[in-house]
């Protein structure tokens, strides 16, 4: 990591409220060399440089404390994080706050296995690559309704990632979704998603990620009611058909 990258990095997550020590700052290093190794052989991500890196995808994977505190992060509590790709948001949030105990749940083997290889080199005991489609891990009681916090970034409509989500949330868990500014017609669409799937209504922050001109948001949906047993409906079909 350059003096500068290093410098940014450090004052954008402390706009953030976060204090990154050399812990931190060395598995940030660890995870960015070990993901351009890896990316090398296999499609992870399309954003490579290491100043990008830092910026879109750990200081946006961090992000996540603009809606759930700190301080709920630093006690710890349970997340999973669907669809998690390179791993993030939720290998980032593991580095940064090691009593929140994190799964890494990826439809696709391979990235477990780089996930795997990158858990161990950073010497993260509080993290679990998980190779599933939500479709079919929701329907096992070990996860069903049982994570205080499930997020994720991927890139689907908030209906769809309702369906995937809310059933590994616990009752008096939430649900949160990072979408850039652009998702009012998002949440809107998903209303009787989110309801039938128990939901309350989301909540949701819009502010520019730190040191940067992206404008990002996070919606949070609380989970206040049990999601019916028949959700997630059968694998491709939340996609496909999202819940109107």
């Amino acid at each position: 990591m350059t003096e500068s990258i290093k410098k940014e990095f450090i004052e954008n997550a402390a706009e953030l409220g976060i204090d990154l020590d050399e812990r931190m700052l060395h598995n940030f290093e660890l995870y960015y060399h070990n993901l351009l190794e890896w990316n090398s052989v296999m499609n992870l991500t399309a954003i490579t440089d290491e100043k990008d890196v830092y910026e879109k995808h750990f200081l946006d994977s961090l992000s996540i404390v603009r809606i759930v505190s700190r301080e709920t992060l630093e006690k710890g509590c349970s997340l999973l994080d669907m669809g998690t790709g390179a791993g993030f948001p939720g290998l980032p949030i593991a580095i940064v706050f090691p009593n929140v105990q994190v799964i890494l749940m990826d439809s696709l083997n391979k990235r477990i296995r780089f996930l795997e290889d990158t858990v161990q080199k950073l010497g993260l005991t509080n993290v679990t690559a998980v190779h599933a489609r939500a479709e079919e891990l929701a329907k096992n009681k070990k996860y069903r309704e049982k994570s205080d916090i499930c997020c994720s970034r991927a890139v689907a409509n908030l209906a769809t990632l309702s369906e995937y989500c809310l059933p590994f949330v616990k009752k008096g868990g939430q649900f949160i979704s990072y979408k850039t500014d652009q998702v009012t017609d998002e949440i809107r669409m998903g209303a009787r998603a989110i309801a039938l799937l128990g939901g309350a209504q989301p909540e949701t922050i819009f502010f520019r990620l730190p040191g940067t001109e992206y404008q990002r948001s996070l919606v949070r949906i609380s989970k206040i009611k049990e999601t019916p047993s028949r959700y997630p409906r059968k694998a491709g079909t939340p996609s496909k058909e999202p819940i109107q």
